[in-house]
């Protein structure tokens, strides 16, 4: 059984979740998966993946469970209480061949409250099935050594002291036992330097701090839930800060690109958020948006965070810690390149969002191949609302 707790999630799907519950329990939802590498025939493996899906859709919270989130200061009791009778409704996902060639079908359609928790097991099933068929004898000694030289650039650099690094490779990992490893390996080699895992089943097995806040998919929804589709990401920043009364206060930054971002996140969200999280297009010229945002709304980015997440590599992070040494805060959440680096292709694995209550949903980042959207209809007027580019 790949999946043996409802934990083995990233948290950010927690606190959507309790989002969720108390300002929009009514909220129905379709998501899709995607595979986007070519050449990967997963249909070989579909009633493997089936099997494991249906042994997922009975687990259950344990007291320790509950008890380890309810002990996180910004998780209610009533979501808790919720949490103890909660389980993955299994009638709302469906597994079958596709009409590409090699190409499996996944879908999710339900109550978002009650599927909003499929997303990263069901990714992380995916992978560990098409890993472990394909990969008998895994190179165990080669990612072993590729964790070591990553970690070594940071501990062997002089000017790193700052530099924070969070593993947040739950959905594409080789397998669970592998992103273990590298979790505790992390946790014993970098000390102050490894700031936790997205992982919540982690984070309470090993005494890690477990990180997240928000994803796409909470700012898709809101397209359809908010009141107007101009004020989407308004609205959604404006509901969370309810919510969260200014914790958990890191603002996901590319669900419509940069520039219609940086249009609504005004000086109130300036001064109400913590820091804002990048995750596509180019991450110099992000940052250096970001910081110029900051002073021209009078507010110091040298107080503020920039969390990097976007197709992270150390080498990558380190050159941005020097970049903004001193301007602003960094952290950095590296995911695959953490949990699936034996040597071998990583699965470019998505499930995404794409209607709420009926209405089509999408994400138009700066990175174009992000955008998944079955509606061209759709996608061309949010594009003009947004005043974005056309594709």
């Amino acid at each position: 059984m790949i999946i043996k707790s409802l934990l083995d999630t990233d948290l950010y799907k927690f606190t959507m979740m309790q989002v969720v519950l108390h300002h929009f329990p009514a909220a129905q939802v379709e998501y899709r998966y995607k595979c986007r590498n070519t050449g990967v025939d997963l249909r070989p493996y579909l009633d493997e993946i089936r099997a494991e899906i249906h042994d997922l859709c009975q687990l259950r919270f344990s007291e320790a469970e509950l008890a380890y989130l309810g002990g996180l200061r910004f998780i209610k009791s009533d979501f808790i209480d919720f949490l103890g009778l909660f389980h993955l409704p299994e009638k709302c996902i469906t597994v079958s061949m596709g009409e590409e060639p090699g190409e499996i079908a996944i879908s999710v359609k339900g109550s978002w409250l009650h599927t909003i928790l499929f997303e990263i097991p069901v990714l992380a099933i995916v992978n560990e099935v098409y890993f472990r068929r394909t990969c008998q004898t895994p190179n165990w000694e080669e990612g072993r050594l590729r964790l070591q030289n990553k970690m070594k650039l940071v501990l062997e650099a002089n000017d790193l002291s700052e530099f924070r690094v969070a593993e947040y490779g739950t959905r594409r990992r080789f397998s669970q036992t592998w992103h273990e490893e590298v979790v505790t390996t992390m946790k014993a080699q970098m000390g102050g330097h490894f700031a936790g895992t997205s992982n919540v089943w982690l984070a309470m097995r090993h005494g890690v701090l477990p990180l997240g806040t928000m994803a796409h998919e909470y700012l898709q929804a809101c397209q359809a839930l908010g009141p107007r589709l101009r004020d989407s990401q308004v609205y959604a920043f404006e509901v969370w800060a309810k919510e969260y009364r200014g914790d958990l206060g890191i603002a996901l930054s590319d669900v419509y690109g940069m520039s219609a971002f940086l249009r609504d996140f005004d000086m109130y969200f300036c001064k109400l958020f913590d820091g804002a999280r990048h995750d596509s297009g180019d991450p110099f010229e992000w940052g250096e948006r970001m910081i110029a945002h900051y002073e021209s709304n009078r507010v110091d980015p040298r107080a503020k965070t920039l969390i990097f997440s976007d197709a992270l590599t150390f080498p990558l992070a380190i050159e941005l810690t020097r970049r903004f040494a001193g301007r602003c805060k960094t952290a950095f959440g590296i995911g695959t390149n953490l949990t699936n680096d034996l040597g071998y292709e990583p699965l470019q694995v998505v499930m995404k969002m794409i209607r709420c209550n009926g209405q089509p949903v999408a994400k138009v980042s700066d990175a174009p191949e992000k955008t998944m959207c079955d509606d061209k209809a759709y996608l061309t007027y949010l594009r003009q609302v947004f005043e974005l580019p056309p594709a």
